[in-house]
């Protein structure tokens, strides 16, 4: 049996949200500033002040002599792999605000980690009903629009090593039937894209493209995200046809080193 669909909690900490969000950014990032996070988070300066400092004093995060943030050292392990991720989300930024200018919806980047799907990079639609910030979370690969789409690429052995049953040996019931997972990774490879409905979150639907490399080898994958209750099917060729010429412009960015 697959782990339940990932909902917010019934009674969100707002202060608590934006530590661990700004916690995310230095260990996916590296360096930014008080300014830099404070306009990120939506907070004030002061507020964002606070939070870094309760970052350093429990070792999440250290501050340089210019006044700069970095992962601390219960994050720098992680840190260590910061720089790709930080260029490839540098890159997808502008996309993704096209994204959202276009379709009015949130849009995310998203990478795969071993069975995990990381969202290094989202972008808020401003309607009242929306899909909130995906960035920084981590979701069960295949149950994310991304994740899918990099699962795909995988063989029936990597596949098999990426969800090797002793991984899975204090956890069995997270891990998903390979034969069906396969047959769902085929259909997507054949398509090209990827729609995600309600399997990672209840009332929200996620469409997805991949973003390849030089080499065509899919680094990441695109997507936008909206309540279950705007999604039309009949829109999803149009839909998918954006999402693709938005991943070509990125693939175009990260091939020129912008």
């Amino acid at each position: 049996m697959d782990k339940p669909l990932k909902n917010p909690p019934a009674y969100a900490i707002a202060s608590v949200d934006h530590a661990l969000r700004a916690a995310t950014m230095l260990q996916l990032e590296g360096a930014l500033t008080v300014s830099e996070i404070a306009e990120r988070l939506g907070v004030a300066r002061s507020t964002a002040h606070r939070l870094l400092a309760m970052l350093v004093y429990r070792d999440f995060a250290v501050r340089d002599d210019h006044r700069v943030y970095h992962a601390g050292p219960v994050l720098e392990l992680a840190a260590h792999s910061r720089s790709q991720v930080s260029l490839l989300r540098a890159a997808a930024l502008p996309h993704l605000r096209r994204l959202v200018d276009l379709l009015d919806e949130t849009a995310n980047l998203t990478i795969r980690t071993r069975d995990t799907a990381r969202f290094i990079a989202s972008e808020e639609c401003a309607r009242a009903l929306r899909v909130g910030s995906r960035e920084g979370m981590v979701f069960p690969a295949h149950r994310t629009t991304a994740g899918l789409l990099l699962l795909a690429e995988l063989t029936d052995g990597e596949l098999a090593d990426v969800f090797a049953p002793e991984r899975y040996r204090d956890r069995p019931g997270d891990r998903p039937d390979l034969g069906a997972l396969r047959t769902e990774l085929d259909r997507v490879a054949r398509s090209g894209f990827a729609v995600n409905r309600e399997r990672s979150e209840r009332g929200l639907v996620a469409v997805g493209v991949p973003v390849r490399d030089e080499n065509g080898r899919a680094v990441a994958g695109l997507s936008v995200s909206m309540p279950s209750v705007r999604y039309d099917p009949r829109g999803l060729r149009s839909l998918v046809a954006t999402l693709e010429a938005a991943a070509r412009a990125l693939e175009a960015d990260l091939a020129a080193g912008r």
